[in-house]
């Protein structure tokens, strides 16, 4: 496989830097071992994609499974597959959508919304306890930053790399 050098112009150390700390973060958080963690802390017996559709379902209203699957970035099968275990489980409801009675949107029951609630309070522990030397002047600026990048992350999700295709 050979790769094309990029016409692109070079990005900045800062951002190299800050691609690579993002890329370890996500993997440190979404170890297996972290996640078995996380679930034995909060006594819940769910895998990371159930993790991730609980929480996703529990900071917003009810949604169709297929807007669920876009904004995860996942494949509508899978999503549909962990709402039917997670219906099993008892986390989840299906209910009628008020703008189409045909469709169906999926809603958190009383024991999703303790769940996602263990999950969040678990996750917070955890990174109070990493972040635990910080002074609070320090987690403040990092909040704000990472409020900030999230906000440009959204805005410019459909915005073009300026990146020739890589070559198979």
């Amino acid at each position: 496989m050979s790769v094309q050098p990029s016409t692109a112009a070079p990005v900045s150390a800062n951002v190299a830097e800050i691609e690579s700390v993002l890329t370890r973060v996500t993997y440190l958080a979404g170890r297996a071992r972290q996640h078995e963690r996380l679930m034995t802390t909060a006594g819940l017996e769910l895998d990371r994609a159930a993790v991730a559709i609980l929480r996703h379902i529990g900071e917003s209203e009810p949604l169709r499974p297929g807007v669920l699957a876009v904004r995860l970035s996942v494949e509508a099968s899978h999503v549909t597959r962990q709402i039917r275990q997670l219906e099993q489980g008892g986390y989840v409801i299906r209910v009628a959508d008020p703008d189409d009675r045909r469709a169906r949107r999926v809603q958190l029951t009383d024991a999703g919304a303790a769940a996602v609630e263990r999950i969040r309070e678990v996750s917070r522990r955890g990174m109070e306890m990493a972040l635990a030397d910080w002074s609070e002047g320090d987690l403040e600026h990092l909040a704000a930053l990472f409020r900030r990048m999230v906000d440009d992350f959204v805005a410019r999700a459909e915005d073009r790399l300026d990146l020739p295709p890589v070559a198979r």
